[in-house]
């Protein structure tokens, strides 16, 4: 690389580095700033590949919430907030708890602000074509909506048609300018501000993008499908899943890499043999490609309880080739088995056929439902377990299409997502359990801790707006 873009590359990471590194009080109303400011398209292009802002999706409440992820005792004693939802404890103050930065919040609003800086920076961009400003533009548009639809289905209540103009959305910013101001509208104005995004950029996207970290249509259509299942919007969810599916149905054999791996796998003891993830960069079922809580830097998995691990179908050689029984001292879980990069933010195309089954069975096509969650779950449960699932009545098949779709989402933000989605419908609520020191707990389909509080520390100080929580504890 020549000098003059080793200097133009630092100023931009040193520019996007400034959205973590400044005070979160001031997160709404940051903008980049430094000596050398970026003006060719090249430039604005290379925030998109900005892995540990742009593409980091931090869901580490969610998780435990739903107690996917294990949480050692010391840490449950260390972190209140994380013994609150882990425990289900409906009498905490969470808001109070809260008063950390948290993940969730500031990551997401740093992907909003590159969005911000390229969406108003980049039709002004030296050395480029009106077409491919265009499709930058209409890229960072997919990923601000991408990111929105996290936000406001972590911090605000569901959507549902008849109610959402009446609950409280999250902060809508749309500049990176200093000082910006911002509002707080209504659930349904999130969806619509998503929806325009996503109309406004489609035709601009490219059939195939430059890199996995680009959006592309097929990344956009995957995109279209989980917002509108979310929605209640099946007609459109099932159109858009398809197209996408068109573009990309791959799924990755985890079968035989089972069978590739088999030694390590079936060992019990052996903890110090890490597989490899085939789920980074080069993952056969991407769309695109965003990290989850786990980062940008090269790791294991989050471990898993011993109640989440009883969910998985017998023979899944996907969980059992992720996870191992781990105990040390009076403490069981399972452990990850891999190490690598995940795709736990982005659009896959697993999750683009699990919607197209719950919509074809929601439609009264039941079997041809189970025919889609057959064809994902012939790559991944072992043949001497695999049965073909049918299906005669929509809650049957909605039954197979919940727990499959839980299992392969599990460590995303999905399996959150749409169990608020299903508690807030009422046909196919989503209740958790466990036995804690000889007493049963109980999330319920109406718990309050569903919907998560903003950090005390971003309400206190908003920027140029203000923040009104949608919970009360």
């Amino acid at each position: 690389m020549k000098t003059k873009n080793k200097i133009r590359l630092f100023s931009i990471v040193i520019a996007i580095g400034l959205l973590i590194t400044v005070s979160c009080d001031d997160y709404l109303s940051i903008v980049p700033k430094g000596e050398r400011i970026p003006t060719t398209l090249s430039d604005f292009a290379l925030m998109l590949k900005d892995e540990y802002n742009t593409h980091h999706i931090d869901v580490t409440q969610a998780l435990i919430l739903l107690n996917d992820r294990y949480v050692t005792t010391s840490n449950l004693n260390y972190y209140p907030l994380y013994d609150a939802n882990y425990n289900w404890d409906e009498s905490a103050n969470r808001i109070e708890l809260n008063k950390s930065d948290e993940g969730a919040y500031y990551f997401g609003y740093a992907a909003i602000s590159t969005s911000n800086l390229i969406i108003e920076n980049v039709p002004d961009a030296t050395e480029a074509t009106e077409a491919e400003r265009n499709k930058v533009i209409a890229q960072s548009k997919v990923l601000r909506a991408m990111s929105y639809f996290n936000l406001v289905n972590y911090y605000s209540d569901t959507y549902v048609a008849s109610t959402a103009a009446d609950k409280g959305g999250v902060p809508l910013i749309t500049s990176a300018n200093m000082n910006a101001p911002h509002t707080q509208p209504s659930v349904k104005g999130i969806y619509d501000f998503m929806l325009q995004d996503m109309q406004e950029a489609y035709n601009d996207l490219p059939e195939t993008a430059e890199t996995i970290l680009h959006p592309d249509k097929a990344t956009a259509d995957a995109f279209y499908a989980r917002l509108y299942l979310q929605m209640g919007n099946y007609d459109q969810a099932l159109s858009h899943a398809d197209k996408a599916l068109t573009a990309n149905d791959a799924l990755f054999d985890w079968v035989t890499f089972y069978d590739n791996h088999k030694g390590v796998i079936e060992n019990p003891e052996d903890f110090s043999t890490r597989l490899p993830s085939p789920m980074g960069f080069d993952y056969v079922e991407n769309y695109n490609f965003r990290h989850g809580t786990v980062a940008s830097y090269q790791s294991s998995e989050n471990s898993v309880t011993l109640e989440r691990m009883e969910i998985f179908e017998e023979g899944d050689a996907r969980a059992t080739a992720r996870w191992k029984l781990y105990t040390v001292g009076n403490e069981s879980y399972y452990r990850s088995s891999m190490t690598g990069y995940y795709n736990y933010g982005g659009m896959t195309t697993v999750e683009v056929y699990l919607i197209k089954a719950e919509c074809l069975a929601r439609s009264g096509k039941y079997q041809e439902a189970m025919d889609v969650v057959n064809t994902v779950r012939e790559t991944r449960i072992l043949p001497e377990h695999y049965q073909p699932l049918t299906a005669s009545t929509e809650a049957e098949a909605m039954t197979y299409i919940i727990q499959t779709k839980g299992n392969e989402m599990i460590m995303t933000q999905v399996p959150f997502i749409d169990a608020r989605r299903l508690n807030a419908e009422g046909k196919y609520p989503v209740t958790r359990s466990k036995v804690l020191d000889g007493v049963t707990l109980t999330l319920s389909p109406t718990s309050h801790l569903w919907t998560m509080p903003f950090p005390q520390g971003a309400v206190e100080n908003p920027g140029n707006g203000t923040i009104t929580q949608n919970v009360s504890k």
